[in-house]
């Protein structure tokens, strides 16, 4: 395909363009939908109105936001103007479309979109409960660790044994060049992508950090990991030594997204904290362990950007900057204030 024919398909149908893209960059089938659905049916309301998309002005976008209050949820509207947002500012990066109708109007609803819905509220006492209820060493391990970390479902599957560093356990492992001189942490990369390799196997989910994160490992999970270690069963792929795997159906198989999801809603029933049609207000998941060690750590530390830089969230100065304080400021600050969970 020549240059000419490869700009001549993003000026015909630019949302089919970016699409291809972001299955590019690693997106997911359920993104890949998900962002079809909901710019399809921007596309189709400006059809209504005799607009095209490369004409779109900050006001046809700032109408079609206005006439999804009431039909969906706030943060759904949310949802759904950052989509259209990162639709324009990519086609307007590859030269496609001459600015971002969107920019502005994001400028004018931040403050009336809540991006972050209410969730329950559980304090630290009634999480530790909770994660005492947990006997099964596989589902208490990956439960700590997602509370302990902040890391996504995703992440956790992409976990290989050479990404944990724990210098007292009782069994050794070969942890990657990036571990060296930082002992009881782990590695969580930005480079796995779904559907393609990664150190030796295919991956099912995709890192959607910004930036890899060595992100400190206290005592607690630690002796969590190091527990489960002890029993995990050998896993199916030798090359890649995944983590976490499966102890049920799939034995030995690296867990999956699903899989992760499956255990945390099981014992989040158990505890009354899901329920079939609650919403991210109410149940508790996998992302919702995310959210609970944010705003805790947040409130313990004061320190934004620390927890930012423990997400993946951050750009590279930032990173940068905390990477090289790692023995100082990180891990200390870290260490002095996550809480306890066993």
């Amino acid at each position: 395909m020549s240059r000419a024919d490869r700009g001549s398909s993003a000026s015909e149908d630019p949302i089919a363009y970016f699409l291809d893209d972001i299955t590019f960059q690693g997106k997911t089938q359920r993104t890949r939908d998900a962002y079809e659905r909901v710019l399809r049916e921007f596309e189709s309301y400006l059809d209504e109105h005799g607009i095209g998309l490369a004409e779109t002005n900050h006001r046809d976008c700032m109408a079609w936001v206005h006439q999804l209050r009431g039909a969906v949820g706030e943060s759904t509207v949310a949802t759904y103007a950052s989509y259209l947002h990162r639709f324009y500012s990519y086609m307007s990066e590859v030269g496609t479309f001459e600015e971002n109708p969107m920019t502005l109007v994001l400028e004018e609803i931040d403050e009336s979109i809540n991006v972050d819905p209410d969730r329950r509220d559980i304090s630290v006492p009634a999480m530790r409960s909770f994660v005492a209820d947990i006997g099964h060493p596989l589902d208490r391990a990956v439960v700590v660790t997602l509370l302990k970390t902040g890391m996504r479902a995703g992440e956790l599957c992409n976990l290989d044994t050479r990404d944990l560093y724990v210098a007292a356990a009782d069994f050794e492992t070969d942890h990657r060049p990036q571990l060296d001189g930082k002992p009881d942490s782990v590695y969580v990369d930005d480079a796995p992508s779904a559907n393609s390799e990664y150190n030796g196997q295919v991956r099912t989910a995709s890192n959607k950090r910004k930036r890899a994160t060595t992100v400190p490992v206290d005592e607690e999970l630690a002796s969590v990991l190091v527990e489960w270690l002890a029993v995990r069963p050998d896993p199916r792929s030798a090359v890649a030594d995944p983590l976490f795997v499966s102890t049920a159906d799939e034995w030995g198989k690296r867990l999956t997204p699903d899989m992760v999801h499956h255990l945390v809603e099981t014992h989040a029933r158990e505890q009354g904290w899901y329920r079939d049609g609650g919403g991210a207000e109410e149940n508790v998941t996998p992302h919702y362990f995310r959210h609970f060690f944010t705003t805790h750590l947040r409130d313990r530390t004061g320190d934004r950007g620390i927890v930012k830089y423990l997400r993946g969230d951050v750009a590279q100065d930032v990173i940068d900057t905390y990477t090289h304080d790692w023995g100082d400021r990180v891990r200390e600050v870290y260490e002095s204030n996550i809480y306890r969970l066993l």
